[in-house]
């Protein structure tokens, strides 16, 4: 059987973008699935729509307060890696906040360097708390996040993350970075829309499958489905094999028919072996499962689609999912046609890309997108009665250039995602776009779906 299933491994690599889905997973320990464009904003929620291009900037440095500007005591603190490895992407963040708080009028903005440090987000956040900065935005990464989020709690100040690891999310720390726990929610409450029962998981035993697992059990339980059915893998072929064999219970649904064909191919009677052929072309009964979620990328994802076609798990019957991150490599995805996967629609957040290319000669990098957010977020929220925990955590929320987003109290963020559907010549296509208020965020179906 496994000598069946490696005869399909040289075209599935190929077809699940070996080399770049290595790549992006690479990303991960910095800002895990936070790593797609970001949209544009829609109309402003509840009076503070913030993804809505600035006024003018006055004169002078951008983002530094000018006459008639907020108090001093709703100084914007921006924790960001400003030198070190990570200081291309830091001053592309800061360039973006620059410019979410260009308008007259906008808190002063105080950059604080992160670098590379280990200490580094802990010694930013208490320079920035030493400058009687009134809210935190950032940092980049997720040790970074848990340094200064111990020192925003203590100082009673809010912080907006950049990090994607739902960990660190708790009251008064926002994690702002795209979550897997926001992916999963988006995909199982379509596919409860769309009349899917039974969801299953194969996940990598990694970080990344974690969170998605998490993300899963919760999800299922919140939306009234039963638990989901999980497999964990490791990274080898035998052991991806083994796992989604036991998971699609094949041996259930399949077995019965393999020991006839067995039988009878050893059989001594030429017409009994004859019927070898025609046994094997026996239906399989479907699997457990009417949808299935992934994590995986590059080789493990090339993989595992072998072992999905071997074990007769096809888009026909079962519901395919995955991360955000297969959109960057969707091209090369023709053998997931059909599958889903959740992130926020790029094509949206032209707006935003324009003014940044037009003020800095360069499109923005997709992770500016959440600084500009949480600078815009802190000038609305300075121009309307401070940071306070209620005006942050507005049921309503805030429209953005990453589209609609509620904070909650307990740290963690609700963001409305499109639903994207590999194509089977490769690429994708948004099939349902994002909810447009915070309203729809619960009910699985984007606006005019």
């Amino acid at each position: 059987m496994l000598r069946r299933t490696c005869r399909f491994l040289a075209r599935a690599r190929c077809a699940a973008g070996d080399g770049h889905g290595r790549t992006v997973a690479r990303l991960l320990p910095l800002a895990p699935l936070a790593l797609l464009g970001a949209c544009s904003a829609g109309g402003p929620l509840s009076g503070l729509g913030i993804g809505a291009p600035p006024p003018p900037a006055v004169p002078g440095q951008a983002g530094v307060a000018a006459p008639g500007a907020a108090p001093a005591s709703t100084k914007v603190g921006l924790l960001l890696p400003l030198t070190g490895g990570n200081a291309v992407l830091g001053d592309a963040m800061l360039k973006a906040a620059q410019l979410a708080l260009a308008a007259p009028g906008s808190p002063q903005l105080d950059p604080q360097d992160t670098g590379d440090a280990p200490d580094g987000g802990g010694k930013a956040a208490r320079a920035a708390i030493g400058n009687g900065d009134g809210v935190l935005l950032g940092p980049l990464t997720s040790g970074h996040t848990a340094e200064a989020g111990a020192l925003a709690r203590q100082s009673n100040i809010p912080e907006l993350a950049f990090t994607s690891d739902i960990a660190q999310a708790q009251p008064g720390v926002w994690v702002l970075g795209l979550t897997p726990e926001q992916q999963v929610r988006r995909l199982v409450l379509a596919a409860k829309a769309a009349g899917h029962q039974q969801v299953a998981a194969f996940l990598p035993q990694n970080p990344l499958g974690d969170a998605m697992e998490a993300a899963l059990v919760q999800v299922c339980a919140d939306a009234g489905l039963p638990a989901p059915k999980i497999a964990r893998h490791g990274a080898s072929m035998e052991d991806i094999n083994d796992s989604m064999r036991g998971l699609s219970d094949f041996a259930h649904r399949r077995g019965e028919i393999e020991q006839k064909v067995k039988d009878a191919k050893a059989s001594d009677d030429p017409k009994v072996r004859a019927q070898a052929d025609d046994l094997a072309k026996t239906p399989i009964p479907p699997a457990p499962f009417d949808a299935l979620l992934l994590a995986d990328t590059g080789t493990a994802l090339a993989e595992t689609i072998t072992v999905l076609r071997y074990y007769d798990i096809s888009s026909a019957q079962v519901q395919l999912m995955g991360p955000a991150l297969w959109g960057s490599f969707a091209t090369k995805l023709s053998a997931l046609a059909g599958a889903w996967y959740a992130a926020p629609d790029q094509s949206s957040r032209a707006g935003f890309v324009g003014q940044y290319q037009a003020k800095y000669g360069q499109p923005p990098k997709p992770l500016a997108d959440l600084a500009y957010d949480a600078a815009a977020l802190a000038r609305s929220l300075a121009q309307n009665g401070g940071y306070s925990s209620a005006g942050l955590t507005k049921s309503d929320g805030f429209a953005g250039v990453d589209g609609v987003f509620v904070l909650q109290p307990n740290g963690h963020v609700q963001r409305g995602l499109g639903l994207f559907q590999i194509q089977p010549g490769g690429g994708s296509r948004l099939v349902q776009p994002a909810p447009a208020t915070a309203a729809g965020l619960g009910t699985g179906a984007g606006s005019g779906s």
